[in-house]
């Protein structure tokens, strides 16, 4: 959640909500959050300078600077009611720079200021799955959903969080209420998609996963469909869907983890082998990759 200028008035806004660290199997979908009220803003006053400022860095992605900028608007006017927000966002600058302590501090001082912020316990709670913080994670979720009845993000998460407990009751009466929320929810499908995976029917899970993918393409989405195709041995769907997947984000290890099991299935080892190292240089463990690729 970053700063946004759209016009004189209404200078601070959300975006980027989509960078959020989440579950594996996470992605935000169809969020109801409602991001704390700001008041108009005097554009001729240092404190609006200031966050001004910031906003360019952010666009330059200097991370640091635009983080200092805010601080500075904060010491500025420190009873200004907006600085509930911009703590939000110097806490999600520190997530980008790898300082989580400090973002959970910075989320709690805004949420001490506005309670009811859903976007930031949305927020926080994906911080500290990140953290694995899990039960406090659910706490943040648990709360969402107790001040919107009708947030779809929240009962996901908190769906996830209950198959990786190993508890598939739980997370199939949370993807159950998404549905009745919203009947064409694309996180219910998604879970759905996920539990059926799990439970090891994966015909099933990749006829889910291609019902968002129609309307939502992912990385994270072709990914888990793609694994299921190599289970099913449909190996050209599979690397069609791997191969899309790396165009969207060619870092994440995960990938080229599926890649790799591709290559396994296909007898080619010397490329099993790179997607394996790959997977390593980008933060997967040697003995991780293996068990994948015995399982």
């Amino acid at each position: 959640m970053l700063l946004c200028q759209q016009a004189v008035g209404q200078v601070i806004n959300s975006i980027g909500d989509e960078n959020m660290k989440v579950p594996q199997g996470l992605k935000p979908q169809e969020k109801k959050a409602v991001s704390p009220y700001i008041p108009d803003l005097d554009t001729e006053t240092l404190y609006f300078q200031y966050i001004d400022s910031a906003q360019n860095y952010i666009y330059s992605h200097d991370w640091p600077v635009a983080e200092q900028w805010l601080l500075a608007a904060i010491k500025q006017e420190p009873d200004n009611p907006n600085n509930s927000l911009l703590l939000s966002n110097i806490a999600t600058l520190q997530r980008y720079q790898g300082r989580l302590s400090d973002a959970v501090k910075n989320y709690t001082l805004a949420l001490d200021m506005t309670p009811h912020a859903v976007t930031l316990l949305l927020n926080r709670a994906a911080l500290y799955v990140e953290m694995d913080s899990v039960r406090r994670a659910i706490d943040d979720y648990e709360r969402v959903c107790e001040l919107d009845m009708y947030n779809t993000e929240a009962r996901y998460s908190l769906g996830v969080l209950a198959m990786e407990n190993g508890d598939n009751k739980r997370a199939e009466d949370l993807f159950n209420e998404i549905k009745r929320i919203n009947p064409n929810s694309g996180l219910y499908h998604e879970g759905m998609g996920l539990l059926h995976k799990r439970n090891g029917n994966h015909a099933r899970a990749a006829e889910l996963f291609t019902q968002v993918i129609k309307v939502q393409p992912s990385a994270q989405l072709l990914g888990n469909r793609a694994d299921c195709y190599l289970v099913l041995k449909r190996l050209n769907d599979a690397e069609e869907d791997i191969r899309m997947a790396l165009e969207m984000a060619p870092n994440d290890p995960y990938l080229y983890l599926l890649r790799a099991k591709l290559n396994k299935l296909r007898f080619l080892r010397d490329d099993m082998n790179r997607d394996i190292d790959t997977a390593v240089s980008l933060g997967l463990s040697r003995d991780y990759i293996n068990r994948a690729l015995n399982e």
